[in-house]
């Protein structure tokens, strides 16, 4: 007797016992380690919340100075289509500027890799691009392109998601072995097929770092760039028609619509780099 035992075996027309995962395969551990994941935050968020309010409220705070989350909220679901429509219009540049900015980005850190020329002249125009404000930045740009056009902060945005999506992927295909490029040299293979076999999945990783950084980029340098003329709309214009005009409870509701428009920004980014991850991984 060797003393392992053995599963009994099932009777023709029936299943077998399901695991403990279930049907679907989801593992009941997992789901439990992400709701303790979620709770820490949520929890943190909520006692903030909570000593704000009670802050306002104990202190007497002027609404010109800080509202309370209460007034905040309200002012919120009181003006959710206005608030709605301003992140509409936020989002969009953002959006454009985040794909630009992104491609650019890599197309120019693949350029670098190949060519170490490329990266020495790259090098002092990526460091003079991530110096330049947006606060000076934003004025040439309307008086070039008009204060009617949307491309100023289109413009912006992309400026400020191509460094580091640039510096993460430039680190990325510096990651991959040379004995790795060796090998697909010997199967004479070129220099486009090293890159999509080996380089890029490599790099994956490290473009999606950058990637998750400059989401949120691109999200606040739309948000600047709308302080300094163009069209009416977009968050950041919002908040400063609200202000000017003394209704800081109101620009306080546009500042949530930024904040939770930035939090829609990094959540695709994270969930796009969880399934590319897992894609390039394998089964």
């Amino acid at each position: 007797m060797s003393g392992i035992v053995k599963d009994p075996p099932t009777a023709p027309g029936t299943r077998p016992a399901a695991r403990p995962g279930g049907a679907a395969g989801v593992d009941p551990g997992q789901l439990s380690g992400l709701g303790r994941s979620l709770a820490a935050p949520l929890l943190l968020g909520a006692a903030a919340l909570l000593l704000w309010q009670g802050a306002v409220w104990l202190l007497e705070i002027e609404p010109f100075i800080v509202p309370g989350p209460l007034a905040i909220a309200e002012a919120v679901i009181a003006n959710a289509g206005n608030v709605a429509a301003a992140a509409a219009v936020t989002g969009a540049n953002a959006a454009v500027g985040l794909v630009a900015g992104a491609l650019l980005g890599v197309a120019a850190a693949v350029a670098a890799a190949a060519g170490p020329v490329l990266d020495r002249l790259a090098a002092p125009l990526v460091v003079a691009l991530s110096v330049i404000p947006i606060v000076a930045l934003a004025p040439v740009l309307y008086t070039m392109y008009g204060a009617d056009q949307q491309a100023t902060r289109q413009i912006v945005a992309g400026i400020a998601v191509f460094i580091p999506v640039y510096v993460n992927s430039l680190r990325g295909f510096r990651q991959v072995a040379p004995v790795h490029r060796d090998l697909m040299r010997s199967y004479a293979a070129g220099t486009w097929q090293i890159t999509r076999s080996v380089t890029l999945p490599s790099a994956v990783p490290f473009m999606f770092t950058g990637l998750r950084i400059a989401s949120s980029l691109a999200v606040v340098s739309a948000l600047i760039a709308e302080y300094f003329g163009g069209p009416v709309g977009g968050l950041g214009k919002s908040v400063t028609s609200a202000a000017s005009s003394s209704n800081y409870t109101l620009a306080w509701a546009y500042v949530v619509g930024a904040v939770l428009l930035g939090l829609v920004f990094y959540a695709v980014t994270a969930g796009l780099e969880k399934y590319f991850s897992r894609h390039s991984g394998g089964a």
